[in-house]
């Protein structure tokens, strides 16, 4: 699960369109998450959803829309969640656009146990952070308490005996872009918005 539905208000753009090079966030995540062969793969907009339609090659992705995006990450996890709840899936991957310094290779490694009852997450430094797996025993309650920017943590905190951390440094970089200082950092440029986030 690919969240992409931020507004990016402190960035001055929606997460999903900022882009480096003639490549979106968006696209570059889904291109990660096809090469650790995750399958089906779930695309949660938000903020200007119509646009990154538009701009971004989706194919392959079922996209859904989170239309109260801008309550935080935890509806868009609830949304996401919903969209798979069909999906003959043991476990889910989530990796927010958000954070350009993910790799395939941290993917695979938290993505090893994709088993009903595993909760995983990356550590960076020692630090819980992206990307995580959710076994399907589990997405009911997430869902539940995921709350604004808090998405999973209230559920991984209740569960801490549970979670499973994975370093991935010297693989990956755990920083989400949330300040214009970040988006000069990554080497990435906002896009001109056509419509109100």
């Amino acid at each position: 699960m690919i969240i992409a539905a931020g507004g990016g208000r402190r960035i001055g753009g929606p997460e999903a369109l900022l882009y480096r090079g003639d490549q979106l966030l968006v696209e570059r995540a889904l291109r990660i998450v096809r090469e650790t062969g995750c399958d089906p793969v779930v695309v949660v907009l938000g903020a200007a959803a119509d646009q990154v339609r538009e701009e971004a090659d989706l194919s392959g992705a079922t996209v859904v829309v989170n239309r109260a995006w801008g309550t935080g990450l935890g509806s868009s996890l609830r949304v996401g969640l919903d969209a798979l709840k069909d999906a003959d899936v043991e476990a889910v991957v989530v990796f927010p656009v958000n954070m350009p310094g993910i790799t395939a290779d941290a993917l695979r490694r938290v993505a090893a146990l994709p088993y009903p009852e595993v909760l995983v997450c990356a550590t960076y430094a020692g630090l819980r952070s992206y990307p995580m797996v959710f076994g399907r025993r589990h997405w009911s309650a997430i869902a539940t308490l995921a709350n604004a920017d808090g998405g999973a943590r209230p559920y991984l905190l209740a569960h801490k005996g549970e979670v499973v951390d994975i370093a991935c440094d010297g693989i990956a970089v755990g920083g989400a872009v949330d300040t214009p200082e970040s988006v000069v950092a990554w080497g990435l440029a906002v896009p001109v918005q056509r419509t109100p986030a």
